[in-house]
Order: structure tokens, then C-alpha cells, then sequence
């Protein structure tokens, strides 16, 4: 949102806007090509993202509520970016920062924002949150410039976020290390 951009203009920190665009995101398909080559074999946009994500400091991943959660477009890219990486041994996201925004008329903020940060729970990342829960309100872009918490919400949730990134940089300039990663374990309920 452009209260975050402000906020981390403010904290100098740098930042790229990713939009999925307009166009069909496919699901995964679950044919784990993945695993041999750390990128997805749909090649529409979910790799340039994953090739920006091994330079990234952090992430805000946004997204209108449509239906009573994120977009499909958003859920779609979302899967198939995480578990190409999950999959492939990458290790772009492993303890980097990461919050959710959802944006609605009315109602289905928080279902969308406890979903997306699900994906970030999978995959290591600490959860950046607000003084609320990290939502607007509107159903035009224009309208959420009238609430003014919500607005104080993106404030607060960047500097949030420039707190955690600056905190980081400093642990591991000062010889705090990355803790020690386990190999997965994975586990069927029905044996």
C-alpha cells in the first residue's frame, strides 16, 4: 500500500512492487518437476518472482478478498511459488520477514489474512504484524484512503517490518547465526 512504500522510503529501505496482473494464474499441478530443478514448470511469472525472492530482505503479500479469501490468482501463485521452493531445497524465504494484507468492502478480512500467513508459517518466516490485524477497508482503492486506522495499521505494520529487517542485519553482522535447519520430516495420519 502507499502507506507502507512511505514508511519504508522514511526507514530506507528498499522496495519493488510485484503485481500478478490481470491474466489466468494456473494451480499447481503437483508434478513435482520442482524437485529436480527448484522452479516451477509453469513458467508464468512464478520463477522471476522466486529469482527476486533469493535477493529479498522480506515480503508483504496483499490481496483483495473475493469470495471470503485471498484471490485465486494470488492462492495459485502463492502455492505453486512455496512449494516450488519447499520442494526444489531453496531456501528463499527461510527466516525472512513477511506479512499479509487484506483489503474488503465488509467482511472476509481475517479469514483472508489468516490464510496467507499460513503459507509463511510452512516456511519459516516470521509473521510481521500491526497494531491490529493487517486489513483495510474499502471498495475502491480511493475509499481506503478514508480509514484512518486501517491506514494507521500500514504505517505501524512497516515500521514493524523495518524494526525486523534492521534487527536481523544487525544479529548477523554481529556474528548471530542462522539457526541450525533439520531435515523435513513428513508424516501420513493413516498408516
Amino acid at each position: 500500500s502507499c502507506e507502507t512504500a512511505k514508511i519504508f522510503a522514511q526507514e530506507e529501505i528498499e522496495t519493488e512492487i510485484v503485481w500478478l496482473g490481470n491474466k489466468p494464474i494456473g494451480g499447481c499441478i503437483c508434478c513435482r518437476a520442482c524437485r529436480k530443478t527448484g522452479k516451477c514448470a509453469i513458467d508464468d511469472g512464478v520463477n522471476d518472482f522466486l529469482d527476486k525472492a533469493e535477493k529479498a530482505d522480506g515480503f508483504i503479500f496483499g490481496s483483495p478478498v473475493h469470495w471470503g479469501g485471498a484471490t485465486g490468482a494470488l492462492t495459485s501463485f502463492m502455492d505453486r511459488l512455496f512449494y516450488a521452493d519447499l520442494n526444489g531445497g531453496g531456501n528463499r524465504f527461510y527466516l525472512k520477514p513477511a506479512a499479509a494484507i487484506s483489503s474488503a468492502r465488509r467482511a472476509g478480512t481475517t479469514a483472508t489474512w489468516d490464510q496467507l500467513n499460513k503459507y509463511f508459517g510452512l516456511m519459516q518466516m516470521p509473521i510481521v504484524t500491526s497494531q491490529y490485524w493487517n486489513m483495510v477497508h474499502g471498495a475502491m482503492a480511493d475509499q481506503v484512503q478514508s480509514d484512518e486506522e486501517g491506514l494507521q495499521v500500514m504505517r505501524t505494520l512497516a515500521r514493524n517490518m523495518a524494526f525486523m529487517l534492521k534487527c536481523k542485519q544487525v544479529a548477523l553482522q554481529n556474528g548471530v547465526e542462522m539457526p541450525q535447519r533439520e531435515a523435513g520430516i513428513f508424516t501420513n495420519f493413516v498408516r
